[in-house]
């Protein structure tokens, strides 16, 4: 039997064309809790061990098979290629695309060939769809033709298949003028949802791409097609294309379309370029009734606006009651101020600073200043000013970095900076340290010929605690590698073998447990998948019931993107004494998936993030641990610094 999740990933239909599903008056046990087995495989799965699954392909029950072949997916262990490629033939379907989607996951090229003689072979139509995506995954340069051949076949479900192979191999850089032209065919509306998704995802994604041939398909798949998904990417892809009309069509999504999504794939397509001929929807767009339009808008001007003073963006920031928005129209005015502006502008920043009361606005307001070398010294006494909100430090350590990569940034203070630096590994503090770190490794910051304090570093590494500071662990000992002229860079410590999953736990959540997200802007209720990531699922509740979730913020919120919260410190680098193994099931970031953060494979701990729609590009590289089943609404309308006042289980 196919389970839900896989037939809407087969369809190419993610989660933002599903509807929620009635929550059950009792929920039954998961598949966990009658079946030590599926323990046993999911338990080799999470200490990554190959050997003891391999068996388990060979079990004569089929959903022994298929948890086994899935497992791979997150052990992406290149010694199973020849058990996953035998395992394309078994006779259980649902094994045939656990076993494509592992091959895919595990990304060897080796298996290309295996793959498109699959495709070639298969009689079943959501294989296929697999094996193509697989394919894409896996296939080189040379092995692309492989993904543009498909049999002779009619089912709706082979371009679905092929047009998120081509997006897939388009991800890695692999592409070429047959396969953008054949993702420009996917895209008409005449094709499956599935196929125009992934078909506009393509053209969106893959990088160095000259779509100027294409702009009419682009921009009837931009304002026309039904999907507003299908829209935003499409309207994204229009960003890749010169021409003389561009302007008046991203201006016309800009003003008419209804949904903020795709305004803001709007506004990020817009350029330098086009500023004159779109600078009045641009503008208007500053006070959109939804905020994330809004501080989209800023961030244009402030990147993109020409032959502006910075009176302008100072006046527009008076009259801005998001402190959000406000923040980075001020920053725009510093960025694009002349001379004799520079001075007055900067010193009104300094008094908002001082004024203000969030720390998150104060955050920002560092970051406003990083548009000025004058303003080092204030950035810098904020940075280190004690007893303060840490978003505020961590900002402002990024804002110093941000200053001295700046081209007018005076050579006479590189010792100055050098001190900054000091200062900040010798704080202990996880995110001045990583983020030191991270600048001392910085090429165009000269750091091999200034810093002279390796010991410094070492000192600092010490005192961080693994597993939980892995992040700024790793920039400090990538930093010791560059500084040191390390050819081979230190292998880094692994966490595979920490934090097994409390089985115990995992036999008492009830499938389709549900959870509700409090916030300050309304609720959120949570499906979680207890089946498809029982690690994750188990530490998601322990902390529930813990309280750990009580009156943390999100810290983290990209227009289009995700809210990301859960952070202890609030600014993202904070984290549990334990970390996690990924879990990459066949699932796919569609709206309101929710993932956990990390700081790569096997990072995952207490932060997660809610996707505002579908960003297929982070499928099978985050974990998914839930779905939002109510208050997308509430989802839509987060922002930096609204607070998750609590979680409790339903």
């Amino acid at each position: 039997m196919i389970r839900p999740a896989t037939v809407f990933a087969a369809l190419g239909l993610l989660a933002a064309c599903q509807t929620a599903r009635p929550v059950a008056t009792t929920a039954p046990p998961n598949h966990f809790a009658a079946d030590s087995t599926l323990r046993r495989i999911a338990t080799a799965q999470d200490q990554r061990q190959t050997e003891q699954l391999r068996p388990f392909l060979q079990s004569p029950r089929e959903a022994h098979r298929r948890a086994a072949a899935l497992a791979f997916a997150s052990v992406q262990d290149r010694a199973a290629l020849p058990d996953l490629l035998g395992a394309l033939s078994d006779a259980d379907l649902g094994v045939r695309t656990a076993a494509a989607y592992a091959l895919g996951q595990t990304a060897d090229s080796a298996a290309a060939e295996a793959l498109a003689r699959q495709v070639g072979s298969e009689t079943d139509a959501l294989a296929r769809r697999y094996q193509l995506e697989a394919l894409g995954r896996c296939v080189g340069r040379t092995a692309l033709p492989l993904l543009l051949r498909l049999p002779a076949a009619t089912d709706t479900l082979l371009p679905v298949g092929q047009a998120w192979g081509i997006y897939r191999a388009g991800l890695r850089g692999i592409t070429s003028e047959a396969a953008v032209r054949r993702a420009v065919t996917l895209l008409a509306a005449t094709q499956p949802v599935g196929a125009r998704l992934a078909a506009a995802h393509t053209l969106a994604r893959t990088p160095r791409l000259d779509l100027s041939q294409y702009e009419a398909a682009l921009a009837t798949a931009a304002t026309t097609d039904p999907r507003y998904a299908v829209r935003a990417a499409a309207t994204a892809a229009l960003g890749k294309v010169k021409s003389n009309t561009l302007p008046a069509t991203l201006a016309g999504i800009l003003r008419r379309d209804a949904d903020y999504r795709v305004r803001v794939a709007a506004l990020r397509a817009l350029n330098a370029g086009l500023y004159a001929p779109v600078k009045e929807a641009a503008w208007a767009a500053l006070d959109d009734a939804n905020a994330q339009v809004a501080v989209t808008a800023a961030e244009f001007f402030l990147t993109h606006a020409t032959g502006e003073t910075g009176k302008l963006f100072l006046d527009k920031a008076a009259r801005v009651s998001a402190w959000r928005v406000r923040s980075v129209l001020l920053a725009a005015a510093l960025h694009h101020a002349g001379s004799a502006e520079r001075l007055g502008i900067r010193q009104q920043i300094e008094q908002r600073y001082a004024a203000a009361t969030d720390g998150y606005e104060r955050a920002f307001l560092l970051k406003a200043l990083s548009e000025d070398p004058a303003a080092y010294a204030f950035v810098e006494q904020a940075t280190f000013t004690p007893n303060q909100a840490m978003v505020v430090s961590t900002y402002g350590i990024e804002a110093l970095v941000a200053l001295r990569s700046r081209p007018d940034f005076p050579a006479a203070q590189q010792p100055l900076f050098v001190s900054t630096l000091e200062k900040a590994l010798a704080s202990g503090d996880v995110a001045l340290v990583g983020t030191a770190a991270a600048a001392l490794r910085e090429p165009k910051l000269e750091m091999r010929r200034d810093f002279r304090q390796p010991d410094l570093l070492r000192r600092a590494q010490a005192r961080l605690a693994l597993p939980r500071d892995i992040e700024a662990w790793q920039a400090v000992q990538q930093a010791l590698d560059y500084l040191e002229g390390r050819d081979k860079p230190t292998p880094l410590p692994s966490a595979a073998a920490q934090h097994p999953i409390d089985w115990a736990l995992v036999q008492g959540i009830p499938a389709g447990q549900r959870a509700v997200v409090r916030t300050s802007r309304g609720d959120v209720v949570l499906r979680l998948l207890v089946e498809q990531a029982p690690g994750s699922v188990a530490s998601f509740v322990q902390l529930v019931r813990q309280g750990f979730y009580a009156n943390k913020t999100f810290h983290r919120v990209v227009p289009n993107f995700v809210a990301q919260g859960g952070c202890p410190r609030g600014d993202g680098w904070g984290g549990t004494d334990y970390t996690l193994r990924s879990e990459f099931a066949d699932l796919h970031y569609g709206a309101g998936a929710v993932g956990l953060a990390s700081a790569g494979k096997d990072t995952e701990s207490c932060q997660w993030f809610i996707t505002h729609g579908p960003t297929p590009h982070l499928d099978g590289r985050y974990t998914i641990f839930a779905q939002v089943e109510k208050g997308m609404d509430v989802v839509h309308r987060l922002d930096i610094g609204d607070e998750i006042r609590s979680v409790e289980l339903l």
